[in-house]
């Protein structure tokens, strides 16, 4: 059986209450995954981003190098 929680971490230890239809299980496998800490800590970072002067400036060289081809036609 797969259970799946996600659980904060204190101390550096985390509880987990396992549901009752576990019974006896006498081993489980923890698997560490710090994928939500990440996607929260990219999306602050490119809120960051919209008001970073270089990453601005360099947004707007590439937008001017499209704009030039833009126009053209095949």
């Amino acid at each position: 059986m797969t259970y799946r929680q996600i659980c904060i971490v204190e101390n550096n230890q985390v509880v987990i209450t396992l549901p009752p239809n576990f019974g006896n299980t006498q081993k489980v496998t923890v698997t560490k995954d710090d994928l939500v800490d990440s996607r929260t800590q990219k999306l602050a970072q490119l809120k960051e981003a919209a008001k970073d002067p270089l990453f601005l400036a360099d947004i707007s060289e590439i937008q001017k190098d499209f704009d030039l081809i833009d126009n053209e036609t095949l």
